[in-house]
């Protein structure tokens, strides 16, 4: 192991100053906790809008049948519910009788939501009222569509909602990934942060391969290749980790279906699966919850924690930059930052902006 090779699980990067002195109870703390000092959306250049996708709300286990649960994402107040036939179905929180959130005290009537207001009762599916328990008849307002009704989909334990803000029809499916249903796989096992930034400039740090180095300590720029589809993207990345037992060659092969479905495998020492839930709460929010397994039969033992350990240290060297990170319209890219103008314009695809192109490159012509 020459001199110059740095151990990535204890990486001496500049991010570290912040994470050092914490405790693990402090830094799990850290990660959900608001921010102080927070500048505007607008300081930010983050008023991007939200690009349009399938996105994780919850774990299917998680919304169990006859329960109402309130959500905020894509900067609106949202409730979603399960139905005596279990299906999953989601509408704006907010009654449009006299405003009450029916994520709050809201209840199942059936397959309708009931508001706790007044027992107003909506259809999911059609985003109608359809009962008004003490009137004999429903105003004309709302026998017609009145609230945007969300494609709904379960896939990989996970209650997904396509998002887009033209109201257009899902584009692409959700992808189901075997292993996640596979019982020779372990259960979940989560870590989760608050982000307070944008979706788009974490989406662009997978493509920053400089940033290996200097933020996660690996011992050299990762060997990335690229795979840009209609819809997809995918990259298998291979760099070699410095650690105590010498240089190890580790392979991380990734996949994203639009913005909000994402997962990677990491190989080398112990095969590991992260499912990569990233939902934009507002502009300058994105809630993220990390779904790691791993095969049951896998006798790697505390190497396999160390795996996951390692990869969540790696979202909380990420956290410290993201938090207070800018959008930049015209970066500066040199050689060796990787294609970062080439991901803007494949990614540019998902936002339902001005003519059909988002604002960020309108303000980038400008």
């Amino acid at each position: 192991m020459t001199a110059d090779v740095k151990d990535a699980r204890t990486a001496p990067v500049a991010v570290w100053s912040v994470l050092e002195k914490m405790s693990p109870e402090e830094r799990q703390a850290w990660r959900l906790a608001p921010l102080e000092n927070k500048l505007s959306v607008v300081e930010r250049n983050l008023d991007l809008g939200f690009a349009f996708g399938w996105y994780p709300m919850l774990l299917s286990k998680e919304l169990e049948v006859g329960v109402v649960k309130p959500l905020r994402y894509f900067g609106q107040e949202l409730a979603i519910w399960r139905g005596e036939d279990g299906k999953a179905r989601m509408l704006g929180a907010i009654c449009k009788h006299l405003g009450a959130h029916m994520g709050h005290g809201g209840k199942v009537h059936g397959n309708y939501l009931e508001c706790p207001f007044h027992a107003w009762r909506y259809d999911g599916e059609a985003g109608l009222v359809k009962d008004i328990p003490y009137s004999p008849s429903i105003p004309s307002r709302v026998q017609k569509k009145c609230k945007k009704t969300w494609p709904i989909v379960e896939a990989n334990q996970i209650v997904w909602a396509w998002y887009h803000p033209e109201g257009v029809e899902p584009l692409y499916p959700v992808e189901h990934i075997p292993e996640c249903s596979d019982p020779n796989w372990t259960a979940y096992q989560e870590t989760s942060w608050n982000i307070w930034g944008s979706l788009q400039n974490i989406g662009e740090n997978g493509v920053d391969f400089a940033h290996f180095q200097y933020i996660h300590g690996t011992a050299n720029l990762p060997d990335a290749k690229l795979k840009w589809g209609e819809w997809d993207r995918s990259a298998i990345v291979r760099a070699k980790m410095g650690t105590p037992r010498g240089m190890v060659d580790g392979t991380i092969s990734s996949k994203s279906i639009g913005p909000g479905q994402s997962w990677v495998r990491f190989e080398g020492i112990c095969e590991t699966l992260l499912i990569a839930c990233l939902t934009p709460v507002d502009e300058d929010h994105v809630h993220v919850r990390y779904f790691f397994l791993q095969p049951k039969d896998s006798k790697t033992g505390r190497v396999a924690q160390a795996i996951i350990a390692d990869v969540v240290k790696q979202m909380d060297q990420d956290k410290v930059v993201w938090d207070r990170q800018h959008y930049v319209y015209t970066p500066i890219i040199c050689e060796g930052d990787g294609p970062i103008a080439k991901f803007r314009m494949f990614y540019s695809k998902y936002y339902a902006g001005h003519d059909g192109k988002p604002r960020h490159l309108l303000k980038e012509k400008a």
